[in-house]
């Protein structure tokens, strides 16, 4: 099988003889980049003006994100990470005893135990167990009842790169109180993603979206919107100017969507920086992105199985996603054999991850599956 790079490898940082596999754990910096920190240099020095130009180039980074998950760029906030975002729901909600939030017991933390502090109101999380290492969407489903406040799950799991299908459990819950909240971060830039069939959808930004730590951009939809309470408040997200001046009221308004989640300021370099990933993501396409990502999973999965590795993510192309994850007793050490050779993975918890991404072809899963026949 040949698959060509959708990007030349030479547009990072640092990737000369060196196969990048783990996207999944840390993306490679784009050589743009460089030039982005020089604008946001000298526009951070520009007083006033300065700032409104940064700002500028955030609601351009807002916009490009709301075509790529294709929602109302409105409702698109940056919140500084995903659990913040995971968080925000946990906070906001009026939750009761007896009320209870479904999740699975393969989930990432910060989705699984963002919700932990609510047991002591008598708020149960129920752990969906994976069958033979898949999560079944009838699964979690049928574990919703009258009294489920919240579905929280990963669009794509960080553990074995199930793709899950997003729009079933969008469509099983019609009709139903249930919010669902999707974490996004190992979806976001590699395969499709419908922020607005989900009422939270957020992801991190420094693996897939190419960019790095401190921003996550969070959808809200209107719903989820109506039901929850703000739990952070500062200048950016309360209507404080002009209705006030330099003396402070009992009583001021909080301004709406997207500014509502944005209590202070963004990590605006950071934006800045996912503002220009994006155009490049954009530019070449979710849908071409995600078919190049799906074939390399393939090659990757048929040279697991020839190697008579424990292959743990799905074999179905539509559960497929841009990692491909095998069993290892000391993942850690697989991980770092491979590195001796110049081959970056990820591996942590039993199991090795290889994320492909647009930068990769056949020949580096050639050369990785190479470097691990020797261990």
């Amino acid at each position: 099988m040949n698959i060509e790079a959708l990007l030349s490898p030479k547009a990072f940082v640092g990737l000369d003889g060196v196969t990048h596999l783990c996207t999944g754990g840390e993306s490679p910096w784009l050589k743009v980049h460089e030039e982005v920190y020089a604008e946001f240099a000298r526009l951070k020095s520009g007083g006033d003006e300065g700032r409104r130009l940064i700002y500028a180039r955030g609601e351009a980074c807002r916009e490009k994100l709301g075509r790529l998950w294709g929602v109302p760029a409105k409702r698109v906030a940056f919140v500084p990470s995903a659990a913040e975002g995971m968080s925000w729901l946990a906070r906001g909600l009026e939750w009761a005893p007896g009320d209870n939030v479904v999740t699975t017991n393969l989930e990432f933390p910060s989705v699984a135990y963002a919700w932990r502090n609510l047991r002591e109101l008598g708020v149960e999380v129920r752990m969906v167990e994976h069958r033979d290492w898949e999560i079944d969407e009838e699964d979690l489903l049928e574990a919703v009842d009258e009294r489920t406040r919240v579905l929280a799950v990963s669009q794509v799991s960080f553990y074995t790169g199930q793709n899950l299908d997003i729009e079933q459990l969008s469509v099983g819950l019609k009709g139903k109180d249930t919010l669902l909240a999707v974490d996004a971060t190992h979806a976001s830039g590699v395969v499709q993603v419908t922020a607005g069939l989900a009422d939270l959808c957020v992801s991190s930004s420094y693996k897939w979206m190419l960019a790095t730590h401190g921003v996550a951009p969070c959808y809200l939809s209107e719903r989820a919107e109506e039901r929850t309470e703000e739990s952070a408040f500062g200048w950016h997200n309360l209507a404080v100017w002009p209705a006030q001046r330099a003396e402070r009221h009992p009583e001021v308004d909080v301004k709406a969507m997207p500014e509502k989640l944005e209590p202070g300021n963004p990590a605006m370099v950071v934006v800045m920086f996912l503002d220009r990933a994006l155009e490049i993501l954009l530019g070449l396409g979710m849908e071409r992105i995600e078919v190049h990502a799906k074939n390399l999973s393939e090659f990757i999965d048929a040279g697991l199985q020839k190697a008579r590795r424990t292959v743990i993510s799905p074999s179905r192309r539509a559960g497929r996603s841009g990692n491909t994850c095998f069993l290892a007793e000391d993942a850690k050490g697989v991980q770092q054999q491979l590195a001796k050779d110049q081959v970056l993975v990820w591996g942590e918890y039993g199991r090795v991850r290889i994320s492909g991404h647009l930068y990769n072809s056949s020949e580096d899963v050639e050369r990785f599956l190479d470097a691990l026949a020797q261990i």
